[in-house]
């Protein structure tokens, strides 16, 4: 059965952008030639879920993120309908009960907030793999908010970077 996948970066105090959406901080972490294994974790799946505010922002970095050899989702309340290889849908939820009954390739999720919060209130994420820059931001966009249901995460494996990247990857076990 295809895993949905959280991969995502956040600041040491858990905030994946400022209040005002800006996600700068990310690229205190760049470095020539490295990719913190980006791209196989890209040939693993084949299907992208965004928030429409992280698509949005996606959007301005230019196309090569857009991965016109993956399916994409993006969520919506006001978009509707297919442009090329994206989709917008209102309902995450049952996108992703769609999404694991049919065959193929790990789902991505890349959030926003509110998409991964709602996918971890129906415990819909399978395995989270978290990058987490060395930077504290003091106040933003959190990645996990309250409210959600306790949830046990079995740890897989963490890699270390030069640049002080550490990303840490656990499975979830559903049901506690």
């Amino acid at each position: 059965m295809r895993k949905v996948n959280l991969y995502i970066a956040m600041s040491l105090d858990g905030y994946i952008a400022t209040e005002s959406d800006d996600i700068g901080f990310l690229s205190m972490v760049e470095s020539a030639g490295e990719d913190y294994g980006h791209q196989a974790f890209m040939d693993s799946i084949d299907t992208v879920i965004w928030g429409r505010k992280t698509f949005d922002k996606i959007l301005t970095f230019g196309d090569e993120l857009l991965y016109p050899d993956k399916k994409i989702y993006v969520m919506s309340r006001q978009r509707k309908g297919d442009i090329q290889h994206i989709t917008y849908r209102d309902d995450v939820v049952a996108l992703v009960h769609e999404l694991k009954q049919q065959e193929g390739k790990d789902i991505y999720c890349d959030g926003g907030a509110e998409i991964v919060d709602e996918l971890l209130k129906h415990q819909l994420i399978d395995r989270m793999i978290i990058s987490i820059i060395p930077h504290l931001l003091g106040s933003g966009k959190s990645l996990f908010k309250n409210g959600r249901l306790e949830q046990k995460l079995k740890f897989k494996k963490s890699e270390t970077y030069p640049t002080g990247l550490v990303q840490l990857w656990y499975d979830i076990k559903q049901g506690l």
